[in-house]
């Protein structure tokens, strides 16, 4: 039975959330679920289940992270007392959505757990660290957009495509078109047909995912199947 007002969290029970955008690759899922496992075991700590968010930014609302929000709802779900993460900026590059985020965790009777140590503590010092974390991952978050628009602006200026190539076509060789790509324009047809079947979203990445369809990223997500379908629509 679920609790309520998070009575009874376990602190030695954990969910684990790992983040990982495709600018990001310096510390990834794989490398964030292992530190996540290591550190379970080296406290004792129960490690219930793991969430993620991947090829998301930290920047993104909440509404567009699905992994955090099951995460946290796993929290009350498993009477878990921590909500770990690899760092703090695994959990977020905003202040508000990090303050919203802390703000449910507490709701579940639990607390955000950053392995790294940094802005442990329930002093005000440790408070004020882990605002200035978020402060200070929103900025970093800022200047990679910036450069970001810069580098976009100067390929504009040289005629050449920027933004991302949509599944289903790649850049032709003059660097500014697009083209078909004929494989991936099948695997969208039978997307389609399965989303016409009646299959869920999380069906149908689960059937790609079993079936071993390649995906532009590591694995089909509910998000990047449904951004194709609205994209093919």
């Amino acid at each position: 039975m679920a609790r309520r007002n998070g009575q009874n969290a376990d602190p030695k029970k954990a969910i684990a959330y790992v983040r990982c955008s495709t600018d990001e690759q310096h510390l990834g899922p794989d490398a964030q679920r292992a530190a996540l496992a290591a550190w379970c075991s080296a406290n004792g700590t129960e490690l219930v289940a793991t969430f993620a968010d991947l090829g998301i930014s930290g920047g993104a609302a909440l509404d567009h992270r699905p992994g955090l929000t099951a995460a946290v709802a796993a929290l009350t779900e498993n009477g878990a007392g921590l909500l770990l993460v690899a760092k703090r900026d695994r959990l977020a590059r905003d202040v508000v959505i990090a303050a919203t985020v802390e703000r449910l965790v507490e709701r579940a009777g639990a607390r955000v757990r950053s392995i790294d140590g940094t802005g442990e503590g329930d002093g005000p010092e440790a408070a004020l660290m882990r605002t200035l974390i978020d402060a200070f991952a929103a900025y970093e978050r800022a200047l990679i957009k910036s450069r970001t628009k810069a580098a976009l602006s100067v390929k504009a200026g040289r005629g050449e495509r920027v933004g991302q190539v949509p599944y289903g076509y790649h850049l032709a060789a003059d660097g500014a078109h697009l083209e078909a790509d004929a494989i991936e324009q099948e695997r969208i047809a039978v997307i389609r047909a399965l989303r016409a079947d009646g299959l869920t979203l999380r069906e149908i990445a689960d059937r790609l995912n079993s079936d071993a369809v390649p995906a532009r990223g590591q694995r089909w997500h509910t998000t990047s199947v449904a951004r194709l379908l609205r994209r093919a629509a």
